[in-house]
């Protein structure tokens, strides 16, 4: 219904109230059905005067009629209709009686507009009647409007579904040269909007009218918004031209489309320099907090048709960034499909297909998509708050999922995933000392360290998602310093892990391959005795190894190992019954062997020769030099030596 037919209609009402009501007085029910008789004649609204009405002739001519309805009797739906507790208009009296009314202000008290939810399109639609009947026009000037405890009110009875617009109120001015201004406030689904809208209009229905506009709303938009366009209906399509404004910062244009037709059929096409489609005004969840478990409502794609274009210089999704960035979308009977390609993600580029079916009670969602060459701290820590992480990654992903909250779509989500982390590092964990930590105690967290990183030569793993959860069998990590293989299970609605790994200590210099050097056998990597698990929340998980009773009774876990003659690293690890550690067997559970291959291992590296600060330079004691005589050869150092670094390397006394 335009605002220039309303305003026409209303005053029609006042003008046969006023009318009416200063030569009789209070009307009766038979001068009641002579108003509605001549406001249908002249308008072709039906209108209902349900409440008492009344002339005031002091301060000034003022016209009050009290619960109001009208409606378009053509119209198919019954619910399409507005009511108004009460109108009153201030008018001069000189007005009225000339037929030309000149309303000063007109005051509209708890207006409720019920608009119908339209699920499906109609082959044809009625048209509003129109405002002119029998070759009259309603002529109105209106210098000011004002809206108190205004209702929208926007519904499908069949699928009991209700959207409300409350707490409307407005002040509307009109000058001379027909400019508008309004202001005004309203509760958007409960949170506080505010607006202020300026337009010219034209003196000929069919120009358009050129509008500004401004909205802030906190909980909603990530932002204020400003925008101008050029605006013009045509019978029942909306058509907005030259649309330009800012969103924040970042600065948008195109152009916009309605057909108002029964169920809206949009058309959007916007570029913006800079969109941010998360919303950094609103609170943030604290670390570590459970998925939410708030209702996500979907509800409102049944009952609007949508063609959408979206393009970026710059795209925000939460802290993620991504530039540059396209997305295509269809809306149609509820449901989405969105087509997004060659987005720039952090040096790397990403594309893939998202599904929305908001058609069922219970919407579902499909993500598939492909990463390459992503840089993935930025990413992981933007989108997961995950910032451990960092390298070039791929990632490949076919998803499915299904729920009306976080909680519930993360705990349905099924597919397929795989992920590959290259030539980076894992930031605030040190993995070897964690290993070397796990021969006397568990852990309890990650033992984070801002100052400390593990490089990363490889990150590996696939998984196989089911109900939430993210199973893989082949968990590998690789890296100068440590390997490790593991498998389990990710419980991505409930944020922990079950995993049981096998990391390892790389002990020769050319770690990165991951293969012992040619005649040196005993440079494979050392690994745990038995393997170690890590269990509970992602955030702090508990790290120990896999031994009977270790969590219950960890001083006499690791006794029992040791008396086992393994330790934590094995046979190599020198315990009662290793054969080459000696004496020192029970009483260092990585002397013996180990230390003597670690020794050689060393030695290896020490042999081109060491720069200042180097471990050659560290030890307490040099080899004598091979021009003295009795001098040992240049590439042989003491075990004993050697025993006494790895000592220190790991924490022993």
């Amino acid at each position: 219904m335009k605002i220039s037919k309303l305003a026409g209609i209303l005053v029609a009402v006042i003008v046969a109230a006023a009318v009416l009501l200063f030569v009789v007085g209070i009307p009766s029910g038979a001068m009641t059905s002579a108003i509605q008789s001549r406001v249908e004649r002249d308008t072709g609204y039906r209108i209902a005067i349900g409440g008492a009405s009344k002339v005031s002739l002091f301060p000034g001519f003022s016209v009050t009629l009290n619960d109001v309805t009208l409606q378009n009797p053509n119209d198919r739906n019954p619910d399409s209709r507005l009511t108004i507790g009460r109108v009153r208009a201030e008018l001069p009296l000189g007005s009225v009686i000339s037929g030309k009314p000149h309303v000063s202000e007109l005051t509209l008290t708890r207006p409720e507009l019920r608009v119908p939810l339209i699920r499906a399109r109609a082959p044809t639609a009625s048209s509003p009647p129109s405002a002119i009947r029998n070759g009259r026009q309603i002529e109105t000037v209106i210098d000011r409007v004002i809206v108190e405890d205004g209702v929208v009110v926007m519904a499908n009875a069949a699928d009991r579904v209700e959207d409300r617009i409350e707490g409307m109120n407005a002040e509307i001015t009109i000058d001379a040269e027909r400019r508008v201004s309004a202001v005004g406030g309203a509760q958007l689904g409960g949170r506080p909007a505010k607006y202020e809208i300026k337009a010219a209009l034209p003196a000929v229905d069919a120009q358009p009218v050129p509008l500004e506009f401004k909205l802030d709303a906190p909980d909603l938009l990530p932002a204020p918004l400003a925008a101008k366009a050029d605006v013009r209906l045509r019978g029942t399509l909306l058509q907005i031209s030259g649309l330009s404004g800012t969103l924040g910062d970042g600065a948008f244009n195109g152009w916009a489309s309605a057909d108002l037709a029964g169920k809206p059929r949009l058309k959007l096409d916007l570029d913006f320099q800079r969109l941010d489609l998360g919303n950094p005004r609103a609170p943030a969840q604290p670390a570590g907090a459970p998925w939410s478990d708030a209702r996500i409502d979907l509800s409102g794609l049944n009952y609007v048709d949508a063609e959408l274009r979206l393009s970026a210089a710059e795209l925000d999704l939460g802290a993620a960034h991504f530039a540059p960035a396209s997305i295509d979308a269809k809306l149609v009977g509820g449901v989405v499909t969105a087509q997004f390609s060659q987005i720039g993600v952090y040096g790397g580029e990403a594309e893939g297909r998202l599904g929305i079916d908001a058609s069922q009670p219970t919407p579902s969602f499909s993500l598939s998509g492909d990463l390459d060459g992503v840089r993935a701290l930025p990413l992981l820590g933007g989108l997961a708050e995950f910032d451990r992480i960092d390298g070039k990654m791929q990632a490949k992903l076919a998803l499915r999922a299904s729920g009306d909250s976080q909680r519930a779509i993360l705990s349905s989500i099924a597919g397929t995933a795989f992920v590959n982390v290259r030539d980076g590092e894992i930031r605030g964990l040190n993995v070897a000392r964690m290993i070397r930590n796990l021969t006397s105690s568990t852990l309890s967290g990650w033992q984070q360290s801002g100052t400390e990183a593990t490089d990363l030569t490889q990150l590996g793993a696939s998984f196989r998602i089911a109900q939430g959860k993210a199973a893989t069998a082949d968990l590998a990590l690789a890296g100068p310093l440590v390997r490790m293989t593991g498998a389990g299970t990710i419980d991505l609605g409930a944020k922990t892990l079950a995993l049981k790994v096998e990391p390892k200590l790389v002990l020769n210099i050319q770690g990165q391959s991951g293969t012992a050097q040619s005649g040196a056998a005993n440079a494979e990597p050392v690994g745990l005795g038995i393997p170690v698990m890590i269990e509970g929340p992602w955030a702090s998980p508990r790290i120990f190894p896999d031994a009977a009773g270790i969590l219950d009774n960890p001083d006499a876990a690791y006794a029992r190992l040791r008396q086992m003659g393994t330790g934590l690293f094995g046979a190599l690890g020198g315990g009662a019954n290793s054969s080459a550690g000696g004496a020192q067997g029970t009483d260092n559970p990585l002397g013996g062997a180990l230390g003597e291959s670690i020794g050689r291992l060393i030695q290896q590296g020490l042999q081109s020769g060491g720069a200042a600060g180097s471990p050659r330079d560290a030890t307490p004691s040099q080899p004598p030099s091979p021009q003295q005589p009795g001098a040992a050869p240049a590439d042989r150092t003491d075990d004993a030596t050697m025993n006494a670094i790895m000592k220190q390397l790991f924490g022993r006394q």
